[in-house]
């Protein structure tokens, strides 16, 4: 992250840094249990950061002191508890890797808390609402905030995130390649052209370069969903409240999410309410801190967010990150968008104007417009199948992090 000095530094060492980066909570919500392992690397050359994936590691939740539920690698550096596990009231829980080359970390113990539920939920549409400016120039959005009664008997320390699910249209970019539904079968030599199999293939086919028929530039083309298909978009930024001043009373209208106007499409969002234990306060408020900071001579300098976890045989190793639990009280609102005023994202740039409403939400997430292979009879065409088959084809939509073909609960038709 950006910060300001008044004299430059001896930067000899900027490619010594290399640090253990951890991601990941218990909840008792009915989803993805998901610890991230990552490492931060300086280059040695240039002293720019970088981040990479730690694989292969043996990762694992102990409950209570006894029962040790394992993790199973999904993607690069992602790791997932069984599906049916889930975090509760009173449990402790405690995080333990070992990375590929024997290095074991463990975790402090954390205690599941109980939280108060979501009372009241307010929106309103806000020219202003977004802080920092989408591409440093958009800030429309919807204004969230909600009522909660906080309980009187124990000091409580919230923190509040959000997730949106936007109507998708477009579910595959691909790069000088094509989607191809089914297995392509080589025809000719050379990578002349191809006849669709039986085989079930959906994904990416890259033809091989054929001499005979060269591409003069590099391509790039869109694909439309199959099916219906919900973009999921999650908050960047902390919500923290320490009860201090209001315990036991009512936390009137905290605004807890600004949902940026993207499309002019209905959409959903998942405020979820979460309470975190004194210390983990402490270290998303030294984070909060951090992320506002101007890189003005008036900053606090920079201190090392060390978190909950360490190296077992070198507790002086640098470990960034927090394992931390809670139960989330999750309350779900429809936006219809019909109070918005004025343009959406999608459309702000002036030189850019949508076919479509679903290629609004396509060009706030790429800045472009969508690019569609052309049809086989269109000037400009690639034709590289020579039977029958349709052309262009639609896209599954994968369920992943940022997608789902699946109905949001609470979504409404």
């Amino acid at each position: 992250m950006p910060f300001g000095c008044v004299d430059p530094e001896d930067l000899t060492l900027r490619g010594t840094v290399d640090i253990i980066v951890v991601d990941g909570a218990i909840t008792n919500l009915a989803e993805p249990q998901i610890i991230r392992l990552n490492r931060s690397k300086a280059d040695p050359l240039t002293g720019r950061f970088g981040t990479v994936p730690l694989t292969k590691a043996t990762v694992e939740v102990v409950v209570d002191s006894l029962q040790i539920a394992s993790c199973h690698e999904t993607i690069d550096g992602s790791y997932q508890l069984p599906s049916d596990f889930r975090g509760q009231i009173g449990h402790t829980y405690q995080l333990r890797f070992t990375l590929a080359d024997g290095t074991r970390y463990v975790s402090t113990q954390q205690m599941v808390p109980a939280v108060p539920p979501i009372e009241k939920i307010y929106t309103q549409f806000n020219p202003k609402s977004l802080s920092p400016a989408l591409s440093g120039f958009y800030t429309a959005g919807h204004d969230i905030s909600v009522d909660v009664t906080d309980p009187v008997e124990q000091h409580n320390y919230y923190r509040w995130d959000w997730k949106l699910y936007e109507p998708q249209e477009f579910c595959r970019t691909y790069v000088n390649s094509f989607y191809s539904v089914f297995n392509p079968i080589e025809v000719f030599p050379t990578g002349g052209f191809y006849k669709s199999g039986t085989e079930s293939f959906e994904d990416c086919f890259h033809p091989p370069y054929n001499p005979t028929k060269p591409i003069s530039s590099d391509y790039k083309f869109d694909y439309v969903c199959r099916t219906k298909c919900w973009e999921i978009l999650y908050s960047y930024s902390l919500n923290l409240f320490d009860d201090q001043f209001t315990n036991g009373g009512l936390i009137a209208k905290r605004k807890v999410a600004a949902i940026p106007f993207y499309q002019h499409r209905p959409c959903l969002v998942e405020i979820r309410q979460g309470l975190s234990t004194k210390d983990a306060y402490r270290y998303y408020k030294l984070v909060q801190n951090q992320t506002k900071n101007t890189g003005g001579l008036a900053d606090t300098p920079p201190t090392a967010l060390i978190g909950n976890i360490h190296n077992v045989a070198d507790p002086r190793e640098t470990v960034i990150g927090y394992f931390a639990t809670s139960v989330v009280s999750v309350i779900h609102q429809c936006l219809n968008r019909k109070d918005a005023v004025g343009r959406p994202f999608g459309a702000s740039d002036p030189a850019y104007v949508p076919q479509s409403a679903g290629e609004e939400l396509f060009f706030a997430l790429n800045l472009r417009g969508p690019m569609l292979e052309p049809e086989p009879n269109n000037p400009g065409s690639y034709k590289i199948f020579v039977d029958n088959t349709s052309r262009p084809p639609t896209a599954i939509c994968a369920p992943s992090e940022s997608r789902t073909p699946f109905k949001p609960a609470g979504w409404r038709d």
